[in-house]
């Protein structure tokens, strides 16, 4: 994002306000006073917001207490709360753990070898990323690489998620920090990656996890993947492949996870954070990650389903417009719109 950011981007406006260098309190002025505007447009049953790039529990819960505080309510009007008052658990991991699900059942609907055992590469080293490297190890994949502003990690042995955690999520450090004590792993800053490309795209592996931020995955950086062996490209960022690149996998026949479906792990547990505050319940994490498995693999399944019935097999960019399409207009219609 551009240094003058959208901090509310999901939150149905906009400020020219960089958080970059602010103190809690600088941030927590600023949602206040976003705050103070923003709740005559939303509600329970009106439009609830969500956090994405920069607007995170903390943000989220000082919007949360100034909405309190404006209208004497408690109401789940936010979803991406803190635990205490309202939130969901697995939210910081549902975007990252669900990109995985749905890839597994992708892989098995278009008949594919699973990930178990197989070299991944990812890019970020957000929540997204980090967690979907944390989802691979769990299932038994081998992910490689993730990446930052400054630069790329490859560690052909596996990442080391317990460090890298500590490294992006508690002392948010530059991933150069990694070699230190991992001097087996590369570190690849910005200055030399490839010409139109990126450093992780260019490396060896069966499945690719755009997991950064939009457009980092270009033309060059598909037809390198393609040349080496790739099979499969899942979206876990909003939009990362750029339109040539999409073409690209599909003219291959590659498994192709659009974010449209891939990602939506994180809007499922926001869904879930709703349904936990109108019946006032909390669920157990075990509770809410089976859900949200359950919730991945339906929307692949029913993704896959729909591009087959209308003569795209195999096409999830295809079948998830059409699905998401089918659905909208067959309510309106109900609906007599």
């Amino acid at each position: 994002m551009p240094l003058l950011v959208c901090l509310l981007v999901e939150l149905g406006g906009g400020s020219d306000f960089d958080p970059k260098g602010k103190s809690d309190f600088e941030i927590m002025k600023f949602c206040s006073a976003f705050m103070t505007e923003l709740h005559k447009y939303i509600g329970p049953r009106i439009d609830i917001p969500a956090g994405d790039i920069g607007v995170g529990a903390r943000e989220i819960g000082y919007l949360f207490g100034e909405y309190k505080k404006i209208t004497s309510s408690f109401e789940g009007v936010l979803t991406g709360k803190p635990f205490m008052f309202g939130g969901s658990l697995m939210r910081t991991e549902a975007t990252g753990y669900g990109v995985i699900y749905f890839t597994k059942k992708m892989l098995q609907m278009e008949h594919k070898e699973g990930l178990e055992g197989k070299f991944c590469t990812v890019s970020g080293s957000g929540n997204v990323a980090l967690h979907a490297i944390e989802k691979l190890l769990e299932l038994g994949a081998i992910p490689v690489s993730c990446s930052d502003s400054q630069g790329t990690i490859y560690d052909q042995r596996g990442l080391d998620i317990k460090f890298l955690k500590e490294l992006k999520l508690e002392k948010r450090l530059s991933l150069e920090e990694y070699i230190k004590k991992h001097s087996e792993a590369k570190y690849i800053p910005v200055s030399k990656y490839p010409k139109n490309g990126h450093a992780v795209w260019f490396i060896k592996a069966y499945a690719a996890f755009p997991c950064a931020t939009q457009n980092e995955l270009t033309k060059t950086d598909a037809l390198e993947l393609i040349k080496n062996g790739c099979i499969c490209v899942s979206e876990g960022a909003n939009m990362p492949s750029s339109k040539e690149a999409v073409n690209i996998f599909l003219e291959n026949k590659i498994c192709f996870g659009p974010a449209k479906a891939a990602n939506a792990g994180g809007v499922a547990v926001s869904e879930f954070e709703m349904s936990q505050n109108a019946s006032m319940q909390k669920w157990s994490f075990e509770k809410v990650d089976n859900k949200l498995k359950e919730t991945m693999q339906q929307i692949c399944t029913r993704v896959s389903l729909t591009a087959k019935d209308y003569g795209v097999e195999g096409n999830y960019v295809d079948g998830a417009n059409i699905a998401g399409f089918k659905k909208v207009a067959d309510a309106m219609i109900a609906e007599g719109m």
